[in-house]
């Protein structure tokens, strides 16, 4: 006889609510992220704030500096980049066909035959076109005014009421649990700042590395593809990829091996930078263990392409502090 199997009303409710819940968690999870992305600039921030505020500079004056300082460099690092790299892009993709032609002769010269420049030139010669559309698509992400305000405006809130935070975490740990929720903040903004001034740090070397390498291959514009290989370091995994190309096209300019010899070194700095710079500087600014570092970004990867990447460090970084503090999990303090 088959096993009547009951379900219970408070079992069907709960169900309801939770798929409910994950619907609406979905439908606005553009907004949670522009919230995330608000905390990460609030933690990022909130030292310089509160060091110029005690030097007697009024808070909301402190943080109307430090966005300041903030969006020149934001303007200044885009200027950098933006002319020289799509006046090089325009015109190596005008010169493909004569590049690839010596190209098409020096391996002539090494023995390998039955290479036509002109078919390789036509077939690759929207190449030519990656940076500036790279860059059109850097544009288009800052282009949306509405979100970035809004996200510069929440974190403006969070800045001003900083000191209050603790408060309005109470609610999570309950009455007379003031001193836990103060210390679920202070671990949030110091991880997640450690997070954010580590990206930076990674930034910096990673830009002086291909600066230093580009300068000394002879590569036209090494600053400015610096910088843009700094900035994109923020994108896991694709982001090397993504500024080695310019790079490489313009390598082609020189010479075939010249663009060999780019390819050789933008390998070389990622291969530095998965096995060595980005555990150890991660490991030291967020306290994770590299392993779970480099688990967390292929999962974020996986799950949500590039933005997962990007946000898979800090989210792991809340989600632990949670369990920490919240649940008493002690043990997950040694990931």
């Amino acid at each position: 006889m088959p096993r009547k199997i009951e379900v219970s009303h408070k079992t069907i409710i709960f169900t309801i609510a939770f798929i409910g819940l994950i619907w609406f968690l979905y439908q606005i999870s553009s907004i949670l992220l522009g919230l995330f992305v608000s905390i990460l600039l609030m933690t990022a921030f909130n030292p310089i704030v509160d060091r110029l505020n005690k030097l007697g500079v009024p808070r909301s004056i402190a943080i109307f500096i430090v966005y300041i300082l903030f969006i020149g460099l934001v303007v200044g690092g885009i200027t950098s980049i933006v002319p020289p790299l799509i006046d090089q892009s325009t015109n190596l993709a005008n010169n493909l066909p004569t590049l690839f032609d010596q190209a098409g002769t020096w391996l002539d010269g090494l023995g390998i035959e039955g290479v036509d420049g002109k078919v390789i030139a036509g077939q690759i010669s929207q190449l030519g076109a990656i940076p500036a559309n790279l860059i059109k698509l850097t544009i288009a992400l800052f282009s949306n005014i509405v979100t970035v305000f809004s996200v510069l405006v929440v974190t403006f809130y969070l800045l001003l009421e900083r000191k209050n935070l603790d408060n309005y975490l109470v609610i999570l740990f309950g009455k007379g649990e003031e001193e836990k929720a103060k210390s679920f903040v202070d671990r949030v903004e110091t991880s997640l700042g450690g997070w954010v001034r580590g990206e930076l740090i990674l930034m910096v070397i990673i830009g002086v590395l291909t600066f230093v390498g580009l300068t000394l291959l002879g590569i036209p514009y090494a600053l400015p593809l610096a910088i843009l290989a700094g900035i994109l370091e923020i994108v896991p995994t694709i982001g090397p990829v993504l500024s080695s190309i310019p790079a490489i096209l313009l390598g082609l300019t020189v010479s075939p091996i010249m663009a060999i010899a780019t390819v050789a070194l933008y390998f070389l700095i990622q291969q530095l930078e998965n096995s060595v710079i980005v555990p150890n500087v991660m490991r030291r600014a967020t306290g994770i263990n590299p392993l779970f570092t480099i688990i967390v970004l292929a999962i974020g990867l996986k799950l949500a392409g590039v933005i997962g990447a990007i946000l898979a460090v800090p989210i792991l970084i809340v989600l632990r502090i949670i369990a920490i503090e919240i649940f008493s999990l002690k043990q997950l303090q040694k990931i």
